[in-house]
């Protein structure tokens, strides 16, 4: 009997001074959140401000992502694939593609995927997207239809497509 309170009382101890013991937590690592859509979106278009093409990319992609229903993302995705240095039409025209399927009236898109098939020797595909702007813009004074207008014409007389930051620069200014 008194080894049976002896143990009691020790038990009642322990489980006393278990309940004063501080709980150690676990290690559950970075608390750090994921950058938001609007953040990505941001990021990218700093990056592409800077023409750092590789950091846009990866910054785009992560919206894409993250929110594959977002015309804008797939949109600028598009558009850092065909400025590096070595563009990659294959995905930009992918990526166009995508931002048009989402959103048929997106002014942009239709402007660069237009400037994308000249690079690709494709004035019709062009042209198409230029008619397309029309309808969407209502008029042909609509800044995305000038400068794919302009951009056509220059095809036409058989000079470069003008890569001309401007369209970028404001488009980036519209978001």
């Amino acid at each position: 009997m008194k080894n049976t309170r002896f143990c009691l009382a020790v038990a009642a101890s322990l489980l006393m001074g278990a309940a004063t013991v501080p709980a150690i937590a676990a290690d559950t690592g970075s608390t750090a959140a994921e950058p938001s859509m609007a953040e990505r979106l941001g990021n990218g278009r700093k990056f592409v401000a800077d023409k750092n093409w590789r950091n846009a990319i990866a910054e785009f992609r992560a919206a894409v992502k993250a929110d594959p229903s977002n015309a804008d993302a797939h949109n600028m995705l598009a558009f850092s694939y065909r400025k590096q240095a070595k563009p990659d039409l294959d995905k930009a025209f992918e990526h166009y593609r995508a931002a048009l399927n989402l959103d048929p009236k997106h002014k942009g898109a239709h402007e660069y995927i237009g400037e994308a098939y000249l690079m690709a020797n494709k004035p019709a595909e062009a042209q198409s997207h230029l008619e397309q702007l029309e309808k969407v813009c209502g008029n042909k004074t609509c800044g995305e239809y000038i400068d794919l207008a302009n951009a056509i014409a220059a095809h036409k007389a058989g000079k470069p497509v003008p890569n001309d930051p401007a369209s970028a620069a404001r488009w980036l200014s519209m978001y």
